[in-house]
């Protein structure tokens, strides 16, 4: 496959979000290519007004992209989807992929699409968020059919700033949560980085760890037929389908979830080689 003729991929992020884009671009490479357009800044607006506009000018930051084709997108703010239900998301998203013409989803969907695509029914929820967002995170999942059995609230020093959170921070605090060995962890933020804390924390049991980035890469691979056990597949997916027990032919989660309001003809003309 070449750079010109690969499926492209793209990620919409909060201005000030440092994490997603090569975390993303990360899990997808080589086999996307990922393009990129940014929410405003919106000086002024305490975190829950900015998020609430991200939701009014998503469609305006989309359209962005131009005369850019675009194989799948992803909006990468699990924060501002958090703010409405589960089946307000989908809706939303429903109308954004007829708008692009390419399947979209949101972070928060594509966690729980993973989320059934592997069986978990249960999470531990990471959360880097201000108790008032993680609050509203958890509600989300449980809205969704998911239950929270414990929420771990993660700081970078004494503050909640995901942005801001380190590699030792996030290890340690989840270290000294003890958690079960056969729990889901859910590390909720697109713009925590995680990938070095999950490596490390992968040595110590085998359970089941998603995180917002994870989740929209698998979304992503599994929209467009790239199996997560595929040999180009980043070792954290494959890690993923091999803890779940998962093989490559099973992951597809079906045109009920994953593929919801997806336009048919969006991905047919996509060449993989």
């Amino acid at each position: 496959m070449t750079l010109h003729s690969a499926p492209r991929l793209g990620v919409v992020v909060p201005s000030g979000n440092a994490a997603a884009e090569p975390e993303i671009g990360g899990l997808v490479s080589p086999a996307f290519n990922v393009h990129t357009s940014r929410f405003p800044v919106l000086p002024g607006k305490d975190l829950r007004g900015r998020l609430r506009k991200y939701n009014d000018v998503l469609p305006e930051v989309l359209g962005n992209f131009g005369g850019l084709r675009l194989d799948a997108a992803v909006v990468s703010c699990t924060g501002s989807h958090y703010l409405l239900t589960p089946d307000g998301d989908r809706a939303l998203c429903a109308e954004l992929s007829e708008r692009a013409g390419a399947p979209v989803r949101s972070a928060a969907l594509a966690i729980l699409d993973t989320a059934r695509a592997v069986g978990a029914e249960r999470l531990v929820l990471i959360s880097p968020y201000e108790p008032w967002l993680t609050e509203l995170s958890e509600a989300y999942w449980q809205s969704a059919g998911l239950t929270v059995d414990r929420v771990v609230k993660i700081r970078a020093g004494a503050r909640f700033s995901p942005y801001d959170v380190t590699t030792e921070e996030l290890v340690a605090q989840v270290r000294e949560a003890e958690l079960p060995q056969d729990a889901t962890l859910l590390f909720t933020g697109t713009g925590m980085f995680t990938f070095d804390a999950l490596a490390e924390l992968g040595r110590d049991s085998g359970r089941v760890l998603l995180t917002s980035n994870l989740a929209s890469a698998w979304w992503a691979r599994d929209t467009l037929g790239l199996p997560a056990e595929g040999p180009d597949a980043h070792p954290l997916l494959r890690r993923l389908a091999e803890r779940t027990g998962a093989r490559a032919d099973a992951l597809t989660v079906g045109p009920a979830t994953a593929r919801e309001g997806a336009p048919a003809s969006g991905l047919g003309a996509v060449a993989v080689s």
